[in-house]
């Protein structure tokens, strides 16, 4: 599976003056490296939680169905919380996209991993390679305020962080700091290979 981002969050689940008043600073000098910082602080705890934490498109693109897929007509959604699918393609042999009516599936939103049930066998692809394309809807909300309160601090405790660490070479292979693991943690999803 190859994920493809589709669009970004409209929003950070932190603001600028978020991070400002979390750091005591009161003056603009440092407003363009706060809000690298939000965004790599996202970034970060996004992948270490396996969440996305406000409303982003994404596009899953498989090779062919898995095997379960075919025999049980579901398929795990990797991306977690999930809000919705937005379409199901899959390329024939002569590389046309043929679209899935919604009809054809369903998929719920679900505040983990989601699924997507086939009512009937999904068609076979033709392609041998990115045969076949689901594009899905991920986070907790459209607001800042929909990412839970923990990660939201778990952010402004990673930008606080590295903007009191700057340039410390030891640093760049280090575990996240036990704050940060501490509010992340509980919503992390584990794999289960």
């Amino acid at each position: 599976m190859i994920p493809d981002l589709l669009s970004g969050p409209a929003t950070e689940p932190v603001s600028l003056d978020d991070a400002k008043a979390w750091l005591r600073l009161d003056s603009n000098e440092e407003d363009q490296l706060l809000s690298a910082l939000i965004v790599s602080a996202r970034l970060t705890l996004e992948a270490y939680t396996r969440r996305f934490f406000v409303t982003q498109s994404w596009r899953m693109r498989l090779d062919a169905w898995p095997a379960q897929t075919v025999r049980r007509r579901t398929l795990a959604i990797p991306f977690a919380p999930l809000r919705s699918v937005s379409a199901v393609r899959v390329y024939d042999s002569a590389d046309v996209a043929q679209t899935l009516s919604d009809a054809s599936y369903r998929a719920a939103p679900a505040r983990d991993a989601g699924r997507i049930v086939f009512l009937e066998p999904p068609p076979a692809s033709g392609r041998a390679c990115d045969a076949i394309e689901i594009d899905i809807v991920a986070g907790y909300g459209d607001a800042a305020a929909d990412t839970p309160e923990p990660l939201r601090r778990a952010i402004l405790a990673l930008v606080a962080h590295w903007h009191e660490n700057r340039g410390d070479a030891g640093e760049s292979a280090a575990p996240l700091p036990t704050l940060i693991v501490a509010l992340a943690k509980p919503f992390r999803r584990e794999r289960l290979t």
